[in-house]
């Protein structure tokens, strides 16, 4: 069940941020308010069943920085340290796409300057990250299968004759 509900969740995850990665019209403050009032809904479900440790969470972490981001200031050096800091399982090339699809909703808010945005890449030139921008959501996580010993040794089983198992021998 924990390993459903992990693979699940990444799903959702991968989803979400590569909307968000492709859609001009959601990459907003309130959209980061809602995406992340919606991830603390999920966590809270997790926590109420008892899912915590599937790693059910941990997979939702790029969804939960990029909410941040949007939510963020994004003006001065300090910001652009702040962000830098702040998103690490987000990669350079995402980070750079969302600030770049960053659309004000209200007159309070500005559009984030190039100026802002090669600051940021300049912070962040040194990771390695991966080239590609969205996340693959067919993605499938291994299955693991717990080992539960037998109490039952293996020189107590009969193998029946009608098996025709002949071939196996008692070493």
């Amino acid at each position: 069940i924990q390993q459903v509900f992990k693979q699940l969740f990444y799903m959702i995850n991968a989803v979400t941020l590569n909307n968000l990665l492709l859609r001009k019209d959601v990459c907003s403050w309130s959209t980061g308010m809602q995406l992340r009032f919606n991830i603390s809904q999920l966590e809270e479900w997790l926590r109420g069943k008892n899912l915590q440790q599937s790693g059910a969470a941990e997979t939702l972490e790029p969804l939960i920085q990029a909410a941040q981001l949007l939510q963020l200031k994004k003006k001065t050096s300090e910001d652009a340290e702040a962000i830098c800091s702040l998103c690490t399982s987000l990669t350079t090339q995402q980070i750079v796409k969302i600030l770049n699809l960053y659309t004000p909703v209200n007159e309070f808010e500005e559009r984030v300057t190039v100026a802002f945005i090669r600051n940021i890449q300049k912070h962040l030139q040194e990771r390695n990250d991966p080239p590609q921008l969205l996340l693959d959501f067919k993605h499938m996580f291994p299955v693991l299968f717990p080992f539960n010993p037998s109490a039952i040794t293996m020189d107590s089983i009969h193998l029946p004759a009608s098996l025709n198992l002949d071939f196996l021998n008692k070493v």
